[in-house]
C-alpha cells in the first residue's frame, strides 16, 4: 500500500510540471550563389566568350581567389575545369630557360616557381592596372586577348621515306588556348625583363596590346608567325 502511495503521487507530481516547448524547426533556405562572388572581390564574371571554340575550354567558374591546388591534373581534359585566371597564374609560374626568347635571354632564376600567392598579387595588380586604363572590366580584356592571340594553324613534321617535311595542321581549341597563355605570359616576363617595368604593368599592357589587336603585341607576333610558317608550307 505505501508503495502504491508513493507512486501515485510521483505521477502527480510529474503531471503537475510544465512541459518544455520544442525548438521550432529551422526553415530551409534556398542558397543561390549565382554571380555573388567576384573576381579578387572587385569584377564581374559576366563576360561572354565570342570565340565558340574556345567557349568549352574558357572556364569563367565565379572565384574570388582562384587557387584548386591542381588536385585533378592526372585526369584527361582536366584543364578545361581550371579557372581561366588561374590558369594564367599557373603559366606565369615558369622557371627561367637561360634561351633566347624573342631576341632576349630569359633568366627569371625560378623567381616565380611554385609562389602561387605572389603570382596571384601580380595577376590582380595587373587586372587593377587593366581596369584604370581602360575603364573596362579587365576579365573581359583579359578574355578578348586570349581570343585575339589564339593561333588557328600549326606546323608538324613528318618523315616519309628518308625525307622530313613540314605540313600544315589545324589546331585544337585546347592547344589554341595554351599558346595563347604561354604567350602572354612570356610576354610580361620579356616585358619586365632588365626593365624598370614590373611584372604587373608588363602584363597590363600585354593583355590591352592583344587585346585591340595592336601589332606591338608579342603574343600576336608569335601567332603571325605561326600562321605564317603554317602558309607557307602548303
Amino acid at each position: 500500500m505505501i508503495f502504491m502511495a508513493e507512486e501515485a503521487e510521483h505521477q502527480q507530481k510529474k503531471a503537475a510540471k510544465p512541459k518544455k516547448k520544442a525548438a521550432p524547426k529551422r526553415r530551409a533556405v534556398a542558397t543561390s550563389y549565382g554571380n555573388a562572388h567576384k573576381l579578387f572581390n572587385k569584377y564581374d564574371y559576366n563576360v561572354e566568350v565570342l570565340d565558340l571554340s574556345l567557349k568549352n575550354y574558357i572556364n569563367l567558374k565565379p572565384e574570388e581567389f582562384p587557387s584548386s591546388y591542381r588536385s585533378t591534373s592526372s585526369k584527361m581534359f582536366s584543364k578545361a575545369n581550371i579557372n581561366i585566371v588561374e590558369r594564367l597564374e599557373n603559366a606565369l609560374m615558369r622557371g627561367g630557360t637561360g634561351k633566347k626568347v624573342g631576341g632576349r635571354v630569359i633568366r627569371t632564376e625560378g623567381r616565380l616557381q611554385g609562389k602561387k600567392l605572389k603570382v596571384m598579387h601580380i595577376v590582380e595588380s595587373a587586372f587593377d592596372m587593366v581596369n584604370e586604363t581602360t575603364k573596362k572590366n579587365p576579365l573581359e580584356v583579359f578574355i578578348r586577348a586570349l581570343e585575339n592571340s589564339a593561333p588557328i594553324e600549326d606546323t608538324t613534321r613528318i618523315r616519309q621515306g628518308g625525307t622530313v617535311s613540314n605540313i600544315p595542321v589545324d589546331i585544337s581549341a585546347s592547344r589554341r588556348l595554351d599558346t595563347a597563355l604561354r604567350n602572354i605570359s612570356t610576354a610580361s616576363i620579356i616585358g619586365a625583363f632588365n626593365n624598370k617595368k614590373s611584372i604587373s604593368e608588363a602584363l597590363a599592357n600585354e593583355m590591352i596590346l592583344a587585346a585591340n589587336n595592336d601589332i606591338n603585341s608579342y603574343a600576336l607576333k608569335r601567332k603571325n608567325e605561326i600562321e605564317r610558317m603554317a602558309r607557307s608550307a602548303k
